[in-house]
Formats: C-alpha cells, sequence, structure tokens
C-alpha cells in the first residue's frame, strides 16, 4: 500500500467480535451489528480531519475531534490537538468497501 485507499474515508464502527491478536476490525456505518451496550468508531475525513467516537458516561456517545497525518500511505498519526488525548500511530492492514483491520500502537 504505497497511497491511502480511498475506501479508508468514511466513518467506521469497532467490530469488537472480530478482534483478534492485536488486530481492530472496523466495519462502516449500515454494517448489521448484534445488540451492543455501545459502539465506538472513527470518521477519516480525506482533508485530515479525524473525528473519534467514543463511549462516553453512561454510555453516550462522544465525539473528539482531531487530525490525522501519513508519512508512508500504510498508517495513521493521530492527534488531539488542545487535549491530554496521547498521539496514536494505526498500522493500516487491510481497507476496502466493507472492511477496515488496523493495529494501533
Amino acid at each position: 500500500m504505497s497511497e491511502l485507499p480511498a475506501e479508508l474515508f468514511r466513518q467506521w464502527t469497532h467490530s469488537y467480535e472480530e478482534d483478534a491478536e492485536g488486530v481492530t476490525v472496523y466495519r462502516p456505518v449500515g454494517y448489521p451489528f448484534p445488540p451492543a451496550r455501545g459502539r465506538r468508531g472513527m470518521e477519516i475525513v480525506a482533508d485530515g480531519t479525524y473525528i473519534d467516537h467514543a463511549i462516553g458516561a453512561a454510555d453516550v456517545p462522544d465525539i473528539v475531534p482531531g487530525r490525522w497525518s501519513t508519512a508512508d500511505g500504510r498508517s495513521l498519526d493521530i492527534s488531539f490537538p488542545g487535549t491530554d488525548r496521547p498521539v496514536r500511530r494505526l498500522e493500516i492492514l487491510q481497507c476496502d468497501g466493507e472492511l477496515l483491520t488496523v493495529r494501533a500502537s
């Protein structure tokens, strides 16, 4: 993967049932997930905007804006300016219209 795939730029929801061995799995919004108390997710926008869809207090969704950048086209460095959230890196393992798998570091 030399550049980020166009399919990456959308809102993704965590499919925790499919996570395995340090790999986190996401599915696009609208995927028919089994019932869950709450699901976190993220939105990646081509202009460098990153939106973390976290689960807040009392299972209420919490939206935290951030920024992404890439140096190699295979991973995203995510930052949250103006917050105490640490920078994190997502290594993109697979991305198509139906599945996104990443390894976080």
